[in-house]
């Protein structure tokens, strides 16, 4: 591993990694995550795929190498043409449907690719991609549930009937669905359609009004996983500039990351926690704690893998129990991990930084 927050290629190294370990595959789309310990990838994720656009999108954004702009573009092909299931007109989890478990389909994966065509959309301007990305923010009201705000996370392909509720974060409404609901906020502005715009506000009331009893979990470990979630609401948060949620929420998501992490650390936690701290900064929201957020940085750059493993090698690992990496490498943490250090450079160069580019 890396010591040194800003080694030079060190965004470079992540950015090879999603090109050429093996986590993308000749489809255009992205595997979950690679496991070490089994020396395979997991089931090609569209969610993931949707995560991965958007950091290509932002590492074009920051170097101008077309090598991520011809990926993000193959990557969004995909989703657009062979992944999407024209009937009912909505992304699954896991492609293809016919070779694994029961099929799936997620309201927080959803959004999540919304955002990664949009992402790539701002940069070529294709009237495809917009299209793409408003059928996919219309497909998020199959989700919707009798209360306002309120979606449910998961539905059973192809009868779109929703699985019942489970205390596993990911499986059951709450306010880490945000987030996701962002893709209805971008697409409002982007269209200027009010039906997105009242999805999104429904969506924000709800998510505030029950955001505090997301946390903590049953157990230390499934509290820094609820962690993950919670950052996924703050970040939200941003864009509605609520400064006593963000501040609050800062601090709690701080302490509790310090109290638990000798026992489990993940990675993207520290990541997602900077870059709110930078930007909720840069608004004027949360005044920067330099001595907490410089740790961070550190804590991050400890779970690069610098490894003579191509399929290793610049990624970012998940996380830590006790003194062991979890042997898993995947884009969602390379992504937040690269992107949270690059904000703090740009930080310390007095640049501004771009909410709408945020992972």
């Amino acid at each position: 591993m890396a010591s040194d927050i800003f080694l030079p290629n060190r965004t470079d190294l992540a950015g090879s990694w999603f090109l050429d370990s093996g986590i993308r595959y000749v489809s255009g789309g992205f595997a979950r995550f690679y496991g070490a310990d089994l020396g395979k990838n997991r089931r090609l994720s569209t969610e993931i795929t949707g995560y991965s656009i958007s950091a290509l999108a932002y590492l074009y954004q920051r170097t101008g190498e077309t090598r991520y702009l011809i990926a993000a573009k193959d990557a969004a092909d995909f989703l657009v043409n062979a992944a999407w299931l024209p009937s009912p007109g909505i992304w699954p989890f896991e492609y293809p449907t016919s070779d694994g478990p029961e099929p799936l389909t997620y309201f927080f994966d959803t959004g999540i690719i919304v955002r990664g065509l949009l992402a790539l959309w701002r940069i070529n301007g294709s009237q495809g991609l917009l299209d793409a990305a408003i059928a996919g923010g219309e497909s998020m009201n199959l989700f919707s549930t009798c209360e306002a705000g309120v979606h449910n996370p998961i539905l059973s392909l192809p009868s779109l009937q929703p699985l019942a509720y489970q205390s596993q974060w990911s499986r059951s409404p709450g306010c880490y669905q945000l987030k996701s609901a962002l893709a209805w906020r971008e697409l409002s502005v982007v269209t200027g359609r009010s039906d997105f715009r009242d999805s999104w506000v429904k969506t924000a009331t709800w998510a505030i009004r029950h955001a505090d009893a997301f946390l903590p979990a049953e157990t230390r470990s499934k509290t820094m996983d609820r962690l993950h979630a919670y950052l996924y609401f703050l970040e939200a948060m941003l864009f509605e500039h609520e400064e006593n949620v963000l501040s609050r929420g800062i601090t709690m998501v701080s302490h509790n990351l310090r109290k638990i992490r000798d026992e489990f650390e993940r990675a993207d936690v520290n990541a997602q926690l900077l870059r709110i701290r930078l930007l909720a900064h840069q608004a004027g929201l949360v005044p920067w704690n330099e001595v907490e957020g410089r740790e961070e940085a550190r804590r991050i750059a400890t779970f690069q893998a610098l490894s003579d493993d191509e399929r290793l090698h610049g990624g970012y690992f998940f996380g830590r129990r006790g003194p062991d990496l979890v042997p898993h490498v995947n884009p969602v943490s390379t992504a937040f991990c690269l992107q949270a250090l690059e904000m703090l450079s740009d930080f310390d160069c007095g640049k501004k930084l771009d909410e709408m580019s945020l992972i």
